[in-house]
């Protein structure tokens, strides 16, 4: 019989039956936010960290299916009807063993994308898929196979219903595509019963990213017991051992016969450190589940829902209630857990550590690359207990290898990106009253860092700021050292700095490093009216161009040249008032035919490129320049046409590890923050909220507010432009207000109408606050 004569029949209908009992109940029930996430929104040419699989928040464990080879964006790809497996870590170039239960004829290779019967994978229909948070399901078509997927923080488990099958394997697979692409220096599988195996992985990351050398342990148990214990290393297929061992292609598998419709589920616990630590995880996370798969499945889905609910939305479509929550969902989704229950991880000296508070545990991501536009002001206004342990998390790392990350993966310094913008994350959260952390040995590891020439670190990769010294020396990054634009990086994280020393009343370092932000001046060429590379002799680099990418990290001149967060007001007069405006204008003009997107990463070639990092601030600028209405247009704008429903179109760019996801969330409540919220006095700028009423559910441990309400009246997606406002009932005539505003509690209300009211808010003095006065 072949794979694809295997009958689907029974399984089909069983699922459709208790697909729609469910819905039926679901149709009396009131919808909760985490209804409307939709996990697959997206998954079409996205990255490996944006997966359609369960997880929890921040969590370790990413269990999601697989199926495309080693390239950029691989993972999971919603055009690729057919499935190479369940890996359980989808991680900033970390990855971690896969999973794929079989019939028939034994295969331990995936195969190619584009011809599955040269492997184990298996077709499928998205017919028969299913995702939520906290879960995922799946008919593997060419097995008859219905899998379904839920985890915990570090644990992973899975049921499979089985067809008959006098031979049925689940297969383990240590190496198999990624993103980043990865080599098994060494790893073994053993057979520890006939209920459980163990074992590791020990891995470098590919694509750049060599530095990163860790290893995956982990237990795997069994509801039934298995017939057989085999394994693979190359080519070579090992029948009947006990233990698996190798380099390289390396995998295992065990074997059942199946009656029809038999379920067999298999509990994974990961751990970084080791085996025991890897069964701890499984134990504490899984024990008081037992074998109740729907009872982690609901646990998982009430974890989310808690999270979510922290916002309540009222009005606007169902689509919009789709794209805000699945937003928020993803803004707690990709960056990841690397310390155990307990608190033991793995430095970047692979020496085992303890945490002291194994509930304020490591984290790892890429970087905090201009984050302080999406993420931090999300988390720090939603959760500002998390936004407390990053701080924590970050000062753990610097105690441990005298440094702060730009981005801990694997917690090992892997200096991607540019500047030291974790720096912005700290002083935010510490401006905002979030200061559950050694406040001053935070201040010492950011001077540290903004002082430091970045170099090599004795641990691996490299720390600190490459282009540090020159930019010191001259007050600006000079061509001969690296890109231009990393002037006008340094000068902000200086600026927040300069803000935290004067929150703590060190005034000899508040005039040091103000004086430094300043440098974004240094590179404006008053002759072009653009930020412009320039040489260590001070004269200008030749053939200017504003929509060239030479000097200008994933950007150009152009969208480079907003760039001083700290001090929109000083680029205003460097730029002119008018100019500023028009130009401004002009390129959200130009940038809403390709739906404000750098299409194909072709980051040089568009004004406004809302896709990437640099350039997410701009429709907020306009706050500042006396056009407040051109916010609330434009802001509306990127919300209805850059973000969409489907998998196709859901990020026409990089979602990056909820980047996107915050920007919409914070713009659809109608909030932002131009300098990130470090300000010693952070505020808010007004945009256009999509919704009638948002209300935000402040936590009590930092805010003692109860909640704040955002009321949008006479709202509609005609009725974008605010007509007037109030802030706890008094009039409020500028586009913005402070942070202690909203986290006291209160109202604010927007009066909005079909046309601009361009004397609201547009007086000089009603711009928000910038360095220059």
């Amino acid at each position: 019989m072949s794979r694809r004569s295997v009958s689907l029949l029974s399984v089909a209908l069983m699922f459709s039956l208790i697909a729609g009992s469910s819905s039926s109940l679901l149709a009396v029930e009131k919808k909760q936010p985490v209804d409307w996430v939709d996990p697959i929104l997206g998954t079409a040419s996205s990255r490996w960290m944006l997966y359609p699989g369960p997880s929890m928040p921040f969590s370790m464990v990413k269990l999601s299916p697989d199926n495309q080879k080693h390239s950029w964006k691989a993972g999971y790809e919603y055009t690729i009807e057919n499935i190479a497996g369940f890996s359980h870590i989808h991680s900033w170039t970390m990855a971690g063993l896969l999973t794929m239960p079989i019939t028939g004829k034994l295969q331990t290779v995936p195969g190619p994308e584009n011809d599955p019967d040269k492997g184990y994978r298996s077709r499928f229909s998205h017919d028969t898929e299913v995702a939520s948070p906290g879960y995922y399901a799946v008919t593997l078509e060419d097995y008859g196979i219905r899998a379904e997927l839920t985890s915990t923080t570090r644990a992973g488990f899975q049921r499979y219903t089985f067809p008959k099958a006098d031979e049925a394997y689940i297969l383990f697979d240590l190496k198999f595509p990624t993103e980043y692409g990865f080599e098994v220096l060494d790893a073994c599988i053993k057979r520890v019963s006939d209920v459980e195996i163990s074992g590791y992985s020990k891995q470098q990351a590919g694509r750049g990213a060599k530095w990163n050398e860790y290893t995956v342990y982990f237990v795997v148990k069994f509801s039934k017991p298995f017939d057989s214990f085999g394994g693979w290393t190359g080519e070579t297929i090992h029948h009947a051992v006990n233990k698996v061992a190798g380099k390289g292609d390396i995998g295992a598998f065990v074997s059942y016969s199946t009656s029809r419709d038999e379920v067999i589920k298999i509990k994974s616990g990961i751990s970084l450190v080791s085996i025991d630590q890897a069964r701890l995880n499984l134990e504490t996370e899984m024990s008081r589940f037992g074998w109740d798969f729907d009872a982690v499945r609901n646990y998982a889905r009430s974890t989310w829902n808690d999270l979510l609910s922290k916002i309540e939305v009222e009005g606007g479509t169902e689509t919009d209630k789709i794209k805000f929550y699945t937003n928020l969902y993803r803004s707690y989704c990709a960056r990841t857990i690397l310390s155990d229950v307990n608190g033991k991880y793995v430095d970047m000296y692979e020496k085992v550590q303890q945490l002291e508070d194994p509930d304020s545990p490591v984290y790892g991501c890429d970087a905090f690359w201009n984050t302080f536009w999406n993420l931090n002001q999300l988390w720090t206004l939603v959760t500002p207990d998390m936004a407390n342990k990053w701080v924590k998390s970050l000062l753990e790392i610097y105690d441990r290898g005298g440094w702060l990350a730009k981005g801990p993966t694997g917690i090992e310094y892997s200096s991607i990106m540019v500047a030291s913008h974790e720096i912005a994350l700290i002083v935010s959260a510490y401006q905002k009253g979030i200061r559950n952390f050694d406040v001053e040995k935070a201040y010492k590891a950011m001077k540290h860092i903004q002082t430091e020439p970045g170099r090599p670190h004795e641990g691996g990769g490299h720390v600190g700021n490459r282009q540090l010294k020159s930019y010191k020396e001259l007050g600006y990054v000079p061509v001969e050292n690296g890109p231009v634009s990393n002037t006008l990086e340094y000068a902000y994280d200086d600026w927040c700095v300069a803000q935290m020393a004067k929150a703590l009343g060190k005034k000899d370092d508040y005039e040091y490093f103000t004086k430094r932000a300043y440098n974004y001046r240094h590179v404006f060429d008053s002759a072009v009216g653009y930020m412009r590379q320039k040489h260590r002799d001070g004269s200008w680099v030749k053939d200017f161009s504003p929509y060239s990418g030479k000097g200008f990290v994933e950007g150009n001149s152009w969208q480079y040249t907003w760039f001083v967060p700290h001090d929109v007001k000083g680029l205003i007069e460097l730029i002119g008032k008018e100019e500023f405006n028009r130009r401004l204008e002009e390129g959200f003009e130009k940038s809403r035919k390709s739906n404000f997107n750098a299409t194909h990463d072709r980051f040089a070639d568009y004004p406004i490129n809302h896709g990437n990092q640099p350039n997410m601030q701009a429709a907020y600028l306009f706050n500042f320049s006396g056009t407040p209405w051109l916010t609330q247009k434009w802001a509306r704008g990127i919300t209805e046409h850059y973000y969409g429903t489907g998998p196709i179109d859901g990020y026409p760019g990089d979602e990056d590890q909820g980047q996107m996801g915050a920007w919409y969330v914070m713009s659809a409540m109608g909030l932002f923050e131009m300098d990130g919220g470090a300000a010693a006095e952070p505020t808010y700028e007004i945009g256009s909220p999509i919704f009638d009423k948002v209300t935000i559910y402040l936590d009590d441990r930092y805010y003692k507010g109860g909640k704040f309400v955002i009321e949008a009246r006479n709202n509609s997606n005609k009725n974008r432009y605010i007509q007037s406002a109030t802030l706890d009932g008094k009039p409020l005539n500028k586009p913005w207000f402070y942070h202690r505003e909203l986290v006291d509690g209160g109202k604010l209300v927007l009066q909005m109408g079909p046309k601009p009211n361009k004397q609201w808010g547009s007086k000089p003095e009603a711009a928000p606050p910038s360095m220059t006065k």
